[in-house]
């Protein structure tokens, strides 16, 4: 019994991943702070006529993840802002080999990580305290779309 109330606690102390996985389903509000999902809310709404669907969520640490979902829902795009970079490990799913490969092309801290694959299109820039970046599938990237708008 001990042991339950231990591992109930634990899991009530870490922090709740609030963000989808690229290339899967979005995620949902549970865990979101209430400011976030009224937000999350807005967005949806005024994306309605859009061919997709904004989701946005904040992190504890900050940081802001807008997932883009399509009308067969599934996320073909997610962006991010906030003083840290999000866990792109689990922000990409199994697109971050892609990221990490892109990464080992590119000398380290002389500038932004540009990467543009057939699987894969990603943007990341920043310094400490402001980051900024985005990353698409571009075989699942609605008609229409311009994913150089995507904010």
């Amino acid at each position: 019994m001990k042991s339950i109330r231990i591992v109930a606690a634990m899991a009530l102390l870490l922090p709740v991943v609030c963000h989808a996985t690229l290339g899967a389903a979005p995620s949902s509000s549970a865990g979101v702070p209430a400011a976030s999902a009224s937000s999350r809310a807005a967005l949806t709404a005024a994306a309605s006529s859009a061919p997709y669907t904004i989701h946005e969520t904040r992190t504890a640490d900050g940081v802001t993840v807008r997932e883009y979902e399509s009308a067969a829902h599934v996320v073909f795009a997610v962006t991010w802002q906030g003083p840290t970079r999000p866990d792109m490990q689990a922000l990409l799913g199994s697109y971050f080999p892609d990221l990490v490969a892109a990464g080992q092309r590119v000398a380290r801290g002389t500038g932004p990580l540009i990467a543009r694959t057939s699987d894969l299109q990603i943007e990341s820039v920043g310094h400490q305290g402001a980051f900024a970046g985005r990353a698409c599938v571009p075989r699942l990237v609605p008609a229409n779309v311009n994913v150089d708008a995507l904010q």
